[in-house]
């Protein structure tokens, strides 16, 4: 288990105490900042946006990703019929006016630097601030943004999600979440019920990251598993839907084969049938194996098969097409063999 710094286990024990005037969600003068508009987080801030009541500022490095959003049509604000949407210029802004704010960004650099960077969030955030991050990042690195977040006074949860794109458009998420309390994890459940059907508390700060990072490590190799039995199965000319039909009856069924099967045309709303696009990008899924294995090296325990898929999804990324595509494009690249 990863080991908090001595400023991560002190905040850990103290119980969470509202800040004066510190604003609930159901108060629609509350403001949500949300920043990171990619597959995921697009989809995530949109349910925000249209099953609360509250108003939403975000931003992204992507204009076109901004302004799609901001077109978003939403009913306008019951206090004073001001529209619910707006574009921040920079993350100062963010932090400026959000009372809680969520990141979901690729990778642990990506994290730090909109929080630590110049004129980032820390440098304008409120106390009181809810802040969530919904990124797959390093628990070393979660853990070191949250004891800065607590040093301003505001309140830090590592929020990663499962589920997949298809998941953040249904709204049925599940957060892994990490926080300081039980009484924090509530309110951070408060605003993530609206973009998620399953919310986990699975401890102190960095659990949430950990939880994750084993689930997509587990992920990562059952996908690998389910697109070699499609494509021998199909190239011994088995029907490919008949194929799946039987593994998603039998004892080889996973998510993998049942909700995002790698077989083009198999499930229609899957990745693989719309030229693997639109999905979790294979680089992706070869940084979060990454980053279970250094949190193995770490602690000396031996990844054999996890090791191995790495370094398939390595291969799969040499493709610069496949890189950018679902990773359950690893099947198109075993057919390639």
């Amino acid at each position: 288990m990863f080991k908090l710094s001595p400023l991560g286990k002190r905040l850990g024990s103290i119980p969470f105490k509202p800040q004066p005037n510190h604003p609930l969600l159901n108060d629609e003068s509350s403001v949500i900042g949300f920043v990171g508009l990619g597959n995921m987080g697009f989809n995530m801030a949109k349910n925000l946006v249209t099953k609360s009541s509250n108003s939403i500022i975000v931003y992204d490095i992507n204009k076109d990703a901004t302004s799609k959003f901001s077109q978003i049509q939403v009913p306008l604000s019951s206090n004073n019929d001001s529209p619910r949407i707006s574009v921040a210029s920079n993350l100062s802004e963010i932090a400026a006016k959000s009372n809680y704010i969520i990141t979901m960004l690729p990778e642990s650099a990506h994290v730090k630097a909109a929080y630590c960077g110049k004129d980032g969030l820390l440098a304008h955030l409120k106390p009181g601030t809810v802040c969530i991050d919904s990124s797959t990042i390093d628990t070393h690195v979660s853990i070191e943004v949250s004891n800065l977040i607590s040093d301003k006074g505001a309140i830090p949860l590592d929020a990663p999600v499962s589920g997949g794109v298809m998941g953040a458009e249904a709204g049925s998420l599940t957060f892994m979440v990490g926080g300081r309390s039980s009484d924090e994890f509530l309110i951070a459940k408060d605003i993530l019920q609206f973009m998620g059907s399953k919310i986990i508390h699975c401890g102190g700060l960095g659990t949430g990251q950990t939880v994750k990072i084993c689930n997509n490590m587990l992920l990562g190799s059952a996908m690998i598993a389910t697109a070699e039995a499609m494509a021998l199965g199909t190239k011994l000319g088995v029907d490919p839907k008949l194929l799946s039909t039987v593994i998603n009856s039998s004892s080889g069924r996973c998510w993998s084969s049942e909700v995002s099967n790698p077989c083009p045309g198999v499930l229609p709303n899957a990745p693989s049938s719309r030229d693997y696009n639109d999905g979790f990008a294979s680089k992706l899924m070869l940084k979060d194996m990454y980053l279970s294995l250094n949190a193995a090296k770490s602690q000396k325990i031996p990844l054999l098969l996890s090791s191995l898929s790495t370094q398939i999804y390595g291969h799969v990324c040499n493709d610069a097409d496949l890189a950018n595509k679902d990773f359950s494009s690893v099947f198109k690249w075993i057919n390639k063999k």
